[in-house]
């Protein structure tokens, strides 16, 4: 097996599965992660450190030396992977076992992103003694917590934005992602009054009332997001999707709570005009509706120069520029001034799946394309 291959089923058999969502156990969290990719940052001579961002979750930064110094005036690069994966539930694999069959490795993570983590990491094993000698600086990080919400990323860009370009972990065929949607999580809570099922007209029904909102979001708002006038021309339109609905207790009492959650994926157009705006705006405009918005979270798109020195020498004339309507950790670092984007090797219809895999020729590929950006400087 390629040196590569064996990494990339060393970091699938430890699990690090984001605990948002799920239930604490020896599969969740990064920390054992973070600690193995330490190891082997500083055994191909990097300084590596342990940066807690929530409890036994931490960031990964690793440093390799430069020659001239830190203050040598060469531009600092940062390559980005993220250390946790989504859940393991409804698998039909052995999450950890990191299979090889039939040209793949399987396992969660070995697309999304351990394979991107093991390629990078390999590039620059590969590279060895002559990476001080680069016209550029070498950083490594790897993110906790990208899965969801993406504190790690997040408090990296707030307190580590001194890079000139990030490239950042992801499946994209080796394709260069430097555009992306931003993203708006909110939440519209209905509320009603609870009586015996026997007789509703007593009481208040909260479903009703959320299946009003559904259609307001549906034929009012949902085509003026869908509009030409928030339109961008590599994403296309943002886009509305409901994820979650909840309500009532029991088949024999009208429901008096309902909770609906929307997932907005945005174009630079919407974000400029504000997203959370236009949907208030919309559900002001039906006078009738009684409902709470709530936003939980949200994150701003990417939008790069396509032209940027960096990004071109990324592509070396062979690689697609491409948009994604996801989002990563680029996003936070480039809207902290970082131009960055998202590229490597596995396929992100992979990501997330039952059986998820990567092709092994693609992750071998993944190393060379990692190696060849570094050496063109």
């Amino acid at each position: 097996m390629s040196p590569v291959v064996q990494l990339l089923r060393e970091l699938i058999a430890i699990p690090s599965v984001n605990p948002d969502g799920a239930p604490a156990s020896e599969f969740t969290g990064e920390k054992r992660m973070a600690e193995r990719v330490a190891q082997f940052l500083e055994s191909i001579g990097a300084e590596a450190v342990l940066e807690e961002i929530l409890p036994d979750r931490p960031n990964v930064i690793g440093r390799f030396p430069t020659t001239g110094g830190s203050n040598s005036g060469k531009p600092k690069i940062l390559l980005a992977p993220h250390l946790d994966t989504v859940t393991i539930d409804g698998m039909t694999i052995d999450p950890f076992g990191g299979e090889v069959r039939d040209g793949r490795i399987y396992g969660r993570g070995a697309c999304d992103t351990k394979g991107t983590m093991a390629a990078m990491l390999i590039a620059l094993q590969e590279i060895g003694d002559r990476l001080p000698d680069l016209n550029v600086e070498v950083h490594f990080a790897a993110f906790m917590g990208e899965e969801t919400a993406q504190p790690g990323s997040r408090h990296f860009a707030e307190h580590h934005a001194v890079y000139n370009f990030a490239l950042i972990g992801e499946p994209t065929d080796c394709d260069i992602v430097y555009t992306t949607k931003g993203n708006l999580w909110a939440k519209l809570t209905t509320s009603g009054v609870a009586v015996h099922s026997s007789a509703p007209h007593l009481g208040e029904n909260a479903i009703v009332k959320m299946a009003r909102v559904v259609d307001v979001l549906y034929n009012q708002f949902r085509p003026k997001v869908e509009s030409s006038a928030f339109a961008h021309p590599v994403l296309g339109t943002s886009t509305t999707s409901i994820g979650i609905i909840r309500g009532g207790s029991r088949t024999n009492i009208v429901p008096d709570h309902c909770e609906m959650q929307i997932d907005m994926r945005i174009t630079p157009a919407l974000h400029a005009y504000g997203a959370e705006k236009l949907l208030r705006e919309t559900l002001a405009e039906s006078e009738d509706l009684d409902v709470e918005l709530q936003v939980l979270s949200g994150a701003a798109p990417m939008d790069n120069n396509p032209e940027d020195s960096f990004i071109t020498k990324l592509a070396a004339g062979k690689r697609k520029l491409v948009g994604a309507p996801w989002f990563c950790d680029a996003a936070y670092l480039a809207a902290a001034g970082i131009p960055a984007v998202a590229a490597g090797p596995g396929n992100i219809a992979q990501a997330h799946t039952k059986d998820e895999y990567i092709e092994i020729a693609a992750l071998e590929e993944g190393v060379q394309f990692y190696r060849q950006f570094l050496e063109s400087f």
